[in-house]
C-alpha cells in the first residue's frame, strides 16, 4: 500500500510563506502525477498545482495561486513540495497530496495537513 504523508503546515501570517513536503513511500518514478489539492470548509476540493510527467514535464496552477505557489519534487526523497509565498487568508484550507501510477492509473491520497493564514 502506497503512503503518503505530508508535512509542513501550521499557522501563518497574512504575507508569509510555508514549506510542504509530501513524502512517498515509494520511487515517485512511478508517478506520472502529483499534484496539491485544498478543502477549505464549505468549498469543493480544487486542484492547487500539479506536476505531470511523460515524454516531457509540465506544471499546472490554479489563477488564485500563480506567481505564488511553487511545486517541485526531488526524486532522491522521493517527495514531493508546495512552496506557498505571499500567503491570503483565502489559502485558508486543508492541503492533501495526490499522484497517479503511471502503470495502473490508480491514484493515492495523503491524510492532508491544515494550513492557517491569520493574524
Amino acid at each position: 500500500q502506497v503512503q503518503l504523508v505530508e508535512s509542513g503546515g501550521g499557522l501563518v501570517q497574512p504575507g508569509g510563506s510555508l514549506r510542504l513536503s509530501c513524502a512517498a513511500s515509494e520511487s515517485i518514478f512511478r508517478y506520472n502525477f502529483m499534484g496539491w489539492y485544498r478543502q477549505a470548509p464549505g468549498n469543493e476540493r480544487e486542484l492547487v498545482a500539479s506536476l505531470q510527467s511523460g515524454s516531457s514535464s509540465s506544471t499546472t496552477y490554479a489563477d488564485s495561486v500563480k506567481g505564488r505557489f511553487t511545486i517541485s519534487r526531488d526524486s532522491t526523497k522521493n517527495t514531493v513540495e508546495l512552496q506557498m509565498n505571499s500567503l491570503k487568508s483565502e489559502d485558508t484550507a486543508v492541503y492533501y497530496c495526490n499522484v497517479q501510477n503511471r502503470w495502473t492509473g490508480r491514484r493515492y491520497w495523503g491524510q492532508g495537513t491544515q494550513v492557517t493564514v491569520s493574524l
